[in-house]
């Protein structure tokens, strides 16, 4: 019986070893965050700040100012995915194209990848509006209003596979192209933000 409570106590102490409390064990490196369960609301919210990256990144201050905010809450279950997003601070009276991306936000727009296609583009970057359309990927436009705050919403008609997530929102400095040639285009990359989808 003794020894039972030994392991337990073993079992129970290395997890506060791992964390800090009190061990010396070097942290472990952090695991994925697994898919959320169908109908569970993934929550990211970050304040804007310069790289190196955080949660929430600017890459133009101007549109995307150090101290403004993002909120971008996830919901996926019976075939759709619902994603919303809500912005603070940002230029006013402005239009903005934002898109779910592949990767997470780096130090550089470019590092959050393409937009997250469900049905991916063979040829790459996805100009056909074929592939690069609001029911293929996660389209969030918006328009700030006079003290530039805005609010978006898209639900499409699919749920993230197993293998492949998206894994952040881009804020664009332009409205979304739908034009031949041009489709998905929103200009520069002005900011970004996390989200474990």
């Amino acid at each position: 019986m003794r020894s039972r409570r030994l392991l337990i106590l073993g079992l129970l102490c290395v997890p506060l070893a791992a964390c800090g409390g009190g061990g010396t064990a070097p942290a472990a490196p952090p695991s994925p965050a697994a898919p959320p369960a169908a109908g569970e609301t993934v929550r990211a919210s970050g304040t804007f700040a310069a790289p190196p990256p955080g949660v929430a990144v600017t890459y133009d201050q101007t549109l995307v100012p150090v101290g403004s905010t993002a909120v971008v809450d996830a919901t996926e279950g019976d075939g759709r995915t619902t994603v919303t997003m809500n912005v603070t601070g940002l230029e006013p009276n402005r239009r903005y194209g934002a898109h779910a991306h592949a990767k997470p936000c780096g130090a550089t727009g470019a590092d959050a990848g393409p937009h997250f296609q469900f049905t991916p583009d063979p040829v790459q970057p996805s100009v056909d509006p074929a592939y690069a359309n609001p029911q293929n990927e996660i389209w969030l436009d918006f328009t700030t209003d006079a003290q530039g705050a805005a609010t978006a919403t898209s639900t499409v008609n699919w749920e993230f596979p197993e293998d492949r997530r998206a894994e952040s929102v881009v804020i664009h400095t332009m409205p979304t192209s739908m034009e031949p040639g041009k489709a998905g285009t929103a200009g520069d990359r002005a900011g970004c933000i996390t989200v474990g989808f």
